[in-house]
């Protein structure tokens, strides 16, 4: 007796095993669904949990995504040939970028550096025209694909940031206003003046010594404002950003916030100040600079007074700033032995608070100065001798130049 139940217990298991297989879709695992030949998956094509194998949520979220209806494009598109176009006879080319990546410490992407100064040699639009190209890079590798001729501007450039001669080559840069532009007068003599693209700015080239003159007079005069150390470096290759100034909070409207009666402040703010970002290179030959200069000068003139309604008679003030501001983006190449003196004219103060003798309608109560950077070349930079017995206060003195 007993071993007929055995029996009838095992033809039952063997029996009820296909209809399941059958009859029932496979299971969601993980975020992956099931997916019929040829059509979408659906809520109601995907066979909801059970209690003993509850979904995970990452499933229940590809469910509602994939029910989601996609929009059909509207452009045709192809997979191509499967190659890359050399119709302009283009190659493929990869450049070592790292002797200049690895000395790089100041910044998380120093290949970019290398890219942009190409794209500012080149262009944008050689790169975005009919001739196929790429042009990628990572700490590593630059990667390009362009004719013959851009390879080897490329190249060019890459080499003047891999050169090792100019790898400690550094530069000074300093920043500095004046109330008054009368200094051109005695100044003159020793200028040489250099062409420039915006309006109202001017460049001019001195001599080293002649610079170490001017900053000399410049200093004895009650209106001369520095405002950078004069022994600020910026180093070959490398973008610095120089940033002067607060910002400034005011009252630019008023909001409703929710579980709140009535109106309530809402808070702006504005920079007021001076941003200037400095970007050298050396020539191959190590006789020319290069230099990107962009210089944002933002100030605020005086908040105007805006009286408006809010609840049972009561006024509220808000304010609206009136600005005024300075652009300057140029490319400057001079020789080494030079040094560059940019004047970017009679402009909004970059510090506010700053004192002015010039008073110009409508602006009475904002600071203007005639706002200078000198730019010259430190040479190459080299460590400081560390002595033995006192390694600590050696690795602690500061570098001196070698010219």
């Amino acid at each position: 007796m007993l071993a007929r139940i055995v029996m009838s217990l095992a033809v039952t298991v063997v029996v009820a095993a296909p209809v399941v297989a059958q009859t029932s879709p496979p299971p969601v695992q993980g975020s992956s669904a099931w997916r019929p030949p040829g059509g979408t998956v659906s809520v109601s094509e995907v066979r909801p949990a059970s209690a003993e194998a509850p979904e995970p949520e990452s499933g229940a979220s590809v469910l509602k995504t994939a029910a989601l209806p996609t929009r059909p494009a509207l452009a045709n598109v192809t997979k191509g040939s499967g190659t890359l176009p050399n119709d302009q006879g283009q190659v493929w080319r990869e450049y070592d970028i790292t002797p200049y990546t690895l000395r790089v410490t100041t910044t998380a992407r120093p290949e970019q550096a290398i890219v942009d100064w190409i794209l500012r040699e080149t262009g944008y639009e050689a790169w975005h025209s009919e001739t196929v190209s790429m042009l990628s890079a990572d700490r590593r590798t630059l990667r390009v694909y362009h004719t013959p001729g851009m390879q080897q501007v490329v190249g060019e450039i890459v080499d003047r940031f891999v050169n090792t001669q100019a790898e400690s080559h550094a530069f000074g840069v300093q920043v500095m206003t004046l109330a008054s532009p009368n200094w051109r007068a005695k100044a003159l003599r020793m200028l040489k003046p250099v062409q420039t693209q915006t309006a109202g700015v001017q460049a001019w080239l001195l001599a080293k010594e002649d610079a170490a003159t001017l900053l000399v007079e410049l200093a004895r005069r009650s209106d001369f404002r520095s405002h950078t150390s004069p022994h600020m470096i910026v180093n070959n290759g490398q973008s610095t950003v120089i940033t002067l100034g607060q910002p400034r909070n005011y009252i630019r409207g008023m909001v409703e916030l929710d579980g709140r009666v009535g109106l309530q402040p809402d808070v702006g703010q504005v920079f007021e100040g001076f941003s200037l970002e400095l970007s050298p290179l050396l020539s191959i030959d190590s006789r020319m600079i290069d230099t990107i200069v962009k210089c944002n000068v933002d100030q605020i003139e005086k908040m105007i007074k805006v009286e408006i309604p809010t609840v049972a008679n009561y006024r509220q003030q808000i304010e609206v700033p009136q600005s005024s501001g300075t652009r300057l983006q140029e490319r400057f190449r001079w020789p080494v032995d030079r040094v560059l003196l940019i004047s970017l004219g009679v402009v909004p103060s970059p510090l506010p608070g700053t004192k002015s003798t010039i008073a110009l309608p409508l602006t009475n109560s904002a600071p203007r100065a005639d706002l200078l950077l000198l730019i010259e070349s430190k040479g190459t930079v080299a460590p400081a001798p560390v002595s033995a017995a006192a390694p600590t206060a050696a690795a602690a003195s500061p570098a001196r130049f070698v010219r």
